[in-house]
Order: structure tokens, then sequence, then C-alpha cells
């Protein structure tokens, strides 16, 4: 594929190229989206954030913003207030996970189309930004009608070809993504499974651009080796703890990260498990099989 030539865009937005950071709860804290950048990432999205939450979120890289709500409430007056520092928006109509199901929100709204709408609209009418919303595989019945309100506010689709059963487990469907893509005229981002260059290459013959997810998890690397860009030295946990502290994150966010970053480290369940019962920053840095 002729990375230099094609032209990337999601609505008004020229991206590098077609590789985007998926939107993960927890995973995507600000530091940890500075390193998937850094390692080629187009576009990263912050994990799920709610408007009428009061919980604060560093935005000075510039995100993607995920929304999930079931109701409009605040919803204006948090795209003003934060408009200005963010990339995009996304709409969540496709998380499975337990908490989406006891609110509503995330996949298990996909039927309410008057809300949709109306969440749709006013953050069509409140930026200037692009506008998508994510998806997951679902009966078509139940699909079709939040096509045509995409179609009618949104510059894109993200699709994530398994269902609320499989989760994040199982094969995805990609034929399902496949009858979404002819199904509109908007472009599609691929999400679901995709694992190395040669497969980000194949969904990029069918589709237009391609998130990386859990494949990123402890990984920023993986943009490095989709680009062909690939340094002399790789990003390690020693260069998140930099932008960690810089941003003040939390003992217990950096202690997760950490847990991520053992991923593919000789003795790995050893050095979780001491990971697992530190208690302070110096019991972490003093894991130096973390830095290697």
């Amino acid at each position: 594929m002729d990375m230099v030539k094609k032209t990337y865009k999601l609505g008004n937005v020229k991206l590098k190229n077609p590789y985007l950071l998926a939107p993960m709860h927890e995973v995507n804290d600000i530091a940890f989206r500075e390193l998937c950048k850094k390692a080629g990432a187009s576009l990263v999205y912050t994990g799920l954030t709610n408007p009428q939450s009061r919980k604060p979120i560093n935005l000075e890289d510039k995100p993607a913003i995920q929304l999930t709500c079931n109701k409009s409430n605040g919803l204006k007056e948090f795209i003003k207030n934060n408009d200005k520092n963010c990339s995009l928006w996304d709409f969540n109509l496709g998380c499975p996970s337990l908490h989406a199901k006891k609110s509503k929100t995330g996949f298990f709204m996909i039927k309410n189309l008057r809300i949709i709408a109306e969440i749709l609209k006013i953050i069509k009418q409140n930026t200037k930004k692009p506008l998508t919303i994510k998806i997951r595989k679902a009966d078509l019945e139940d699909i079709t009608p939040i096509l045509a309100l995409a179609e009618k506010y949104c510059d894109a689709i993200a699709v994530h070809p398994r269902t609320q059963e499989q989760g994040y487990a199982g094969e995805p469907d990609v034929e399902f993504a496949r009858k979404i893509k002819t199904l509109t005229k908007l472009p599609i981002i691929y999400s679901g499974n995709v694992n190395s260059r040669q497969e980000a290459d194949n969904i990029l013959q069918e589709f237009d651009f391609v998130m990386i997810g859990r494949q990123a998890i402890g990984n920023p690397n993986i943009f490095y080796e989709l680009t062909g860009n690939i340094p002399e030295k790789l990003i390690t946990f020693k260069d998140y703890l930099k932008l960690a502290e810089k941003y003040k994150l939390s003992f217990q966010q950096i202690k997760f990260q950490a847990i991520n970053f053992t991923k593919g480290i000789q003795g790995a369940s050893k050095i979780r498990a001491l990971l697992s019962s530190t208690r302070k920053m110096g019991d972490i840095k003093k894991l130096e099989y973390l830095y290697n």
C-alpha cells in the first residue's frame, strides 16, 4: 500500500495514515495516548467520557473524545467547554459491558432512536469538528435505522463486528462489517482483532481506516510496525512513566499500566505478581525489567 500518495480524512480533519488508537476505557490516559501518537497513530481516542460527569479529563493532546450517555442533559455545555481541545467527537453505541447494560448506554441503547437522534443533533449543532459513531454487530433491523441517522449527522462509522455476547473475545465477523460498508456511503473504520501490519493491510483493502485496540495495550510500538517506521529504540514503560509523572497520573493508574507493559516480557507472570503487591511508586521503579 502506498502510504505517501493517498490522502486520509475524517470530515475536515486530515490524517497522516489510516491507523487509529481505539477508544478503550481506563487504558487511554493522556500518557498512553501520547506514546501511541509518537509511534505513529494518526488519531487517538479517549476512553468512555460521560458529559454529565464532573470527573476532570486531560485533553492537552487534542484527542478524539468518545462520549457515552443516554440523555442530552449538559451535553451542549460539555461540548462548548471542550470543543477547542479535541480533534473530533465520537458517540459510543457499541460498549458491551455490564456497566453499559446497567446504565442503558453503549450497545444497550441502540433501539432508543429518539434519544440517539437528539444526542447526535446536539453534537452536530455545537461543533464544526467531525462526528463519528461506533457500533458493534447486531441485527440489521436494529442497525439500519442507526445508519440512517449517521448519514444525516456523522462523518464516519466505526464498526466492531463482534456481538455484545462475544464482548472482545472470539472471531470478529468481517462479513458483517462488509455488509455495513454496502449500506452506507460514509467511511468505515474497522475495529477488531487487527494484530499485525499484514492484517491491517488486508483490512484496508476493503475499509477506510483501522482501529487498533487490545493489541496496543502495553504495546504502543504496534503503530511503529503498522507504519513501517521502526526506530532503533522502541517505547518502554520508562517512557510511559516519564509522561505519567509529568501529567501527575495516579499511582493506581501507573500501576495498572505497568502491569499492561509486562506483555511480552520474559517472566511476565512473576513481574505482574510483584506489581500487584506494590503500594508506592518506589516499588514500581525498582522493577528494572520494565525499563529494558
